[in-house]
């Protein structure tokens, strides 16, 4: 079994390993380290002695001895966590682990915390991704978001945030931050099936919790029409954007899983920005795309959730149905410089209109802000394609 097999199956069961240690010791910081400690070990002998027959419960097992060592080398001030872990046990039940992990995902996501908060705690908990990856995310360094997160811990802990799922009457309220977080789990997995594939199966369990909030179901068919054109997003290692892909590649079952969430929540007639996103990629599922159809949304999506992203994405379609120049005027005035995207997108219009040197500029800086070699090569193939 090699390192990429461990750092695959970190992906797949970090969430789970932790949220099933919160619910036997109460405590985050004893469960992510205990579960850290665990796939040290398994980066150890998983390569020798091969992977055991159910990593989920090797790592969770593994996991729970070395959080009860600790503890009971602490002292006697552990006793109660170390003996209502071992009442406790390791979870194997599915459902009781899905259970775990929406407890989880609901404590990480308690109002008491800020909404930044909330969302990179999450990322880093449930969604396993690394301090690095999070700040990424967020678009600030790494040592930044590291202070954020354990001043996150600390505030759940003092303020004795429970581990639980919210009462009905309760979930509304504390549904805008779940949805956030599930939606950038997805889109820091956008390169990574694994992680927005964990962030598609959060949505579907948080749909089974709430089934008549068309919210929820907004997300989860904004996300299964985005991942439904996975495979076709690459070719020879480079990016295909949308207009380029071969549909033939794209998962049709999902794609229309996705559309019939979206009818489903248009018969609702009570829109919110995930309901309209997914009603712009519903349009984008059946090819060729009607711009004039994805302007409306976006203009639409503009009264609702108004933000500086969202009008860049709203600029493309503007090109598409009033020309490059009107695009690029609404381009310019947006504040999205440290967003790798804007420059790629500037660049993209800048060629088009034909002002050559300044598109290499812009492709030159869309470079320099993204990490994704697939992306990279994208990028530098369209510079490449430019006059001189």
């Amino acid at each position: 079994m090699s390192a990429d097999d461990v750092e695959r199956a970190f992906r797949e069961e970090h969430g789970r390993a932790v949220a099933v240690l919160v619910r036997a010791f109460g405590d985050l910081d004893v469960a992510e380290e205990a579960v850290q400690d665990a796939f040290a070990e398994a980066v150890r002998r998983w390569p020798v002695d091969g992977p055991p027959p159910s990593p989920a419960g090797w790592i969770i097992t593994t996991a729970r001895n070395r959080a009860v060592d600790r503890l009971r080398r602490e002292g006697a001030r552990a006793g109660k966590h170390v003996q209502a872990a071992l009442l406790t046990g390791p979870a194997d039940d599915a459902s009781a682990v899905d259970d775990d992990r929406l407890r989880l995902l609901f404590t990480c996501c308690h109002p008491a915390l800020g909404m930044a908060a909330r969302v990179a705690l999450t990322l880093r908990m449930v969604g396993g991704l690394s301090t690095a990856e999070v700040a990424r995310a967020f678009l600030v360094p790494e040592k930044t978001m590291a202070q954020r997160l354990v001043r996150a811990k600390v505030k759940i802990r003092e303020a004795r945030i429970p581990y639980r799922v919210p009462d009905a009457e309760d979930l509304p309220e504390r549904l805008a931050g779940v949805l956030a977080v599930i939606y950038l789990v997805f889109n820091e997995g956008y390169r990574r099936a694994g992680t927005a594939a964990e962030a598609v199966r959060l949505g579907r369990v948080l749909l089974e919790l709430m089934p008549d909030e068309p919210e929820v179901r907004g997300l989860l068919a904004l996300m299964l029409l985005v991942e439904s054109r996975r495979a076709a997003r690459v070719r020879d290692g480079e990016l295909v954007l949308l207009a380029d892909q071969d549909p033939r590649l794209w998962d049709g079952a999902m794609a229309e899983e996705g559309r019939e969430l979206v009818r489903w929540c248009l018969k609702r007639n009570r829109p919110g920005p995930y309901q309209i996103q997914a009603a712009i990629n519903a349009v984008h599922s059946r090819p060729p795309t009607d711009w004039r159809q994805v302007l409306a949304l976006y203009d639409q999506l503009m009264a609702v959730a108004p933000s500086p992203v969202v009008a860049l994405n709203r600029a493309v379609a503007v090109a598409e149905v009033e020309g490059v120049d009107a695009a690029l005027s609404l381009v310019e005035g947006l504040d999205l410089d440290r967003y790798y995207l804007f420059h790629a997108v500037r660049a993209d219009l800048l060629r088009r209109s034909g002002r050559d040197a300044e598109a290499a500029a812009a492709y030159a800086e869309a470079i320099a802000r993204t990490e994704d070699e697939i992306e990279i090569a994208y990028l530098r193939r369209r510079r490449l394609g430019l006059r001189p």
